[in-house]
């Protein structure tokens, strides 16, 4: 692995392998939310009942907002354009969205391990989500390009 070092203007040195270990883990998290939110405006209709089966209001607009941060802020992670922005968007809407969707605690108990498995992975994913926003994109990222880190 080629150890050149870079410092960032934030002052974090980094080496080529923790960037391509960043790039590698930008797009791995995204791949998560990109795909999610391609399937929701194909089955924008569905996403929609979905969401109003939870007892939430505006559903139509629930199901746009999920859109937008899992497509668009789900590229801008996958790029690293304003990353810490977009890591912070996205996990703050999994927190959100994790409560809701995965309350295992309120499961009948043939759904309490499969919620609380989708409980805790998600909650992980928002701890990858604040590392991003702690330690920026790496080098190889738009950000790193405009000097944006």
């Amino acid at each position: 692995m080629n150890t050149t070092t870079m410092t960032h203007s934030t002052g974090v040195t980094t080496t080529t392998g923790q960037d391509a270990l960043a790039l590698a883990g930008r797009a791995l998290i995204a791949l998560l939310f990109i795909p999610a939110g391609f399937s929701k405006i194909g089955g924008f209709a569905g996403t929609a009942g979905y969401i109003a089966s939870k007892g939430l209001p505006l559903p139509e607009v629930a199901a746009a907002i999920a859109i937008a941060v899992e497509l668009g802020l789900g590229l801008m992670l996958l790029f690293g354009w304003r990353t810490r922005l977009a890591a912070l968007g996205i996990a703050l809407f999994t927190v959100v969205a994790t409560f809701i969707f995965h309350n295992f605690w309120a499961m009948p108990a043939e759904q309490v391990m499969q919620q609380q498995q989708a409980f805790f992975k998600n909650i992980a994913v928002v701890g990858g989500l604040l590392a991003f926003m702690a330690f920026g994109p790496g080098r190889w990222s738009l950000d790193a390009r405009t000097g944006r880190h």
